[in-house]
């Protein structure tokens, strides 16, 4: 059993833990869908203390006040969240575009297949379309 939960999640070291996912690791734990400790299980982060730190220094809980007044982004939090978001718009372009390119050529394999198959065994396949 306790095989089974050590092989969910791979242990990290500090510099595998990009900004971006600090801040979605933050925002499941503001958002009240996980507390910091199931957060560090959940993803393998080596020390719920890492998550702590995490809040105190990206997070919108004002420590020294103790309230849950949203603190500011400063721009450079601001600007490093948007090349984040650019950086993964573009992975999942990039990935889709691989999807359409391979779902063509399975279009066309798929229609070279049906013409093989209509000149082998002299029947229509394909249903023809009546005129509108």
């Amino acid at each position: 059993m306790k095989e089974d939960q050590e092989s969910k999640y791979v242990k990290r070291t500090q510099r595998d833990y990009s900004y971006a996912f600090k801040m979605s690791v933050i925002s499941e734990i503001e958002c009240g869908e996980l507390g910091i400790k199931a957060a560090a299980r959940k993803y393998g982060i080596q020390s719920h203390s890492t998550v702590t730190n995490w809040l105190r220094k990206y997070g919108n809980f004002d420590w020294i006040n103790k309230s849950t007044i949203k603190m500011p982004k400063t721009k450079d939090q601001k600007l490093l969240e948007l090349e984040q978001k650019v950086l993964l718009l573009e992975k999942q372009k990039k990935e889709l575009e691989r999807q359409v390119h391979t779902a063509d050529k399975k279009a066309i394999f798929f229609d070279m297949m049906i013409d093989i198959a209509e000149e082998e065994f002299k029947i229509p396949i394909r249903k023809k379309s009546l005129p509108g």
